[in-house]
């Protein structure tokens, strides 16, 4: 059911608890701006997701008796955490004060309270359950985690998966593969060709910010990656394995292994679909790849505009042109591709920014946007790039609406599609 009136605003004591101030009406932020949210764009918080204290900034609401924006002085603003498959329309809406220190590597959507409950601007914009937190048995896990490491007592990678993604970061793709199910990660590469500002795997010592999470140590060998591979594919339901995770560096600069890895793979068995998530920095790489049996590319970008990209990225030896290409390599073995989009509102949704996605989707033939929320503190996002002005924007989910509208046979979601969805049968909750 819609909500008939604005969520209230959120504060936190510093203590670790919330409260609502009933004075004062939540709103959104996009870019550097405040707007209240449309009514209908507020959902109730989806399981899973979480509430975070944003310290040193007080939160910006709408007097609910004058219609004012104005400071709450009460506490802490408080932003949302939404869990995989759901993509935030508004960030939370604070002023920063100096001695505020710079938020760590999530996503801080909207947030406010309702009837009892905590509200979020956001839509589900994928239908997989492959990542919900109640599809998840501790048990389970581990039980396959000690299974796995009996059966691969040598191989470094099952042991990286276990030991660091599935056990110490609850990684949600390591943990669904040791339950033997779906998506199955394949980390390959300590090194990148890239800077990213908000890389989740590596931070110089002198930055403001940490990973939030150790980068792979090691270069795996093919043998290593076909010898778990192959019977994940071999068994599991609607299975996929995926070169290029959040706990590695890019994995184009392993293409030799790769390819060898895919080559091998596919003598073994025919089934399921070999996917790459990569920054698209080196064609030729991809070309390669796709020679010896990639099914589908994701590449990922925080923009469409080189522009914006560029800043960001901070490439070494590439440029933002060579991830077009890559996707357009991919389309023409007949392979998937997608990008992994990074969403901040009042940037995605700028009408710079969306001249240029449809650019890049008529370019590349574009198979799917995953519009993944951009986990990065947006003041310091916003600095980093030195962008002071956002310009005209027609918000996120207006945005939506106009791609979905000029490109219905592109697909919107959060995840890289089993082969069964690439063959077309999209209109089933797989993973259920």
């Amino acid at each position: 059911m819609p909500i008939t009136s604005s969520p209230f605003l959120l504060y936190s004591d510093g203590q670790g608890n919330i409260f609502e101030d009933t004075s004062l009406y939540a709103v959104g932020r996009s870019g550097w701006d405040v707007y209240p949210v449309p009514t209908e764009e507020w959902i109730p918080l989806p399981e899973g997701g979480s509430m975070y204290e944003l310290p040193g900034r007080r939160a910006i609401g709408i007097d609910v008796e004058t219609g004012d924006m104005r400071l709450c002085e009460l506490g802490w603003a408080v932003a949302a955490f939404i869990p995989p498959a759901h993509t935030g329309l508004f960030l939370a809406a604070y002023e920063t004060l100096p001695e505020a220190p710079t938020l760590p590597l999530f996503c801080y959507t909207a947030a406010g309270w309702y009837d009892d409950g905590f509200y979020v601007p956001a839509v589900r914009i994928e239908s997989d359950i492959r990542q919900e937190s109640a599809g998840f048995d501790e048990t389970k896990v581990e039980s396959g985690v000690a299974t796995f490491l009996k059966a691969y007592p040598h191989n470094r990678l099952v042991r990286h998966l276990a030991e660091n993604c599935a056990l110490t970061y609850h990684c949600p793709a390591a943990r669904n593969y040791f339950i033997g199910r779906w998506e199955c990660p394949i980390p390959s590469s300590p090194a990148c060709n890239a800077n990213c500002i908000g890389c989740i795997s590596f931070q110089p010592e002198d930055e403001q910010i940490t990973s939030t999470q150790d980068r792979l140590t090691f270069k795996p060998t093919a043998e290593e990656i076909v010898e778990y591979t192959v019977p994940h594919l071999e068994t599991a339901p609607y299975p996929i394995v995926s070169f290029g995770q959040g706990c590695e560096g890019e994995p184009l600069l392993m293409w030799e292994t790769i390819r060898d890895s895919i080559r091998e793979i596919r003598r073994h068995t025919p089934k399921g679909s070999i996917n790459i998530n990569t920054n698209g920095s080196k064609p030729d790489a991809v070309r390669a790849l796709c020679e010896a049996g990639l099914n589908s590319i994701r590449v990922s970008t925080n923009s469409a505009r080189s522009e914006i990209y560029t800043p960001y990225y901070r490439p070494n030896n590439y440029v933002f042109e060579d991830i077009v290409e890559s996707l357009k390599v991919v389309r023409s073995f007949g392979g998937w591709t997608s990008i992994n989009y990074f969403v901040f509102p009042g940037m995605t949704d700028s009408e710079a920014e969306y001249e240029a996605l449809r650019r890049l989707i008529i370019d590349t033939d574009l198979c799917m946007i995953q519009w993944r929320n951009f986990n990065i503190d947006p003041d310091w996002y916003l600095g980093r790039l030195g962008v002071a002005e956002t310009g005209e924007c027609l918000g996120m989910g207006q945005m939506l609406g106009l791609i979905r509208e000029e490109f219905p046979a592109l697909r919107f979601g959060y995840f890289n599609p089993p082969m069964e969805r690439i063959l077309g049968d999209y209109s089933a909750d797989f993973a259920h």
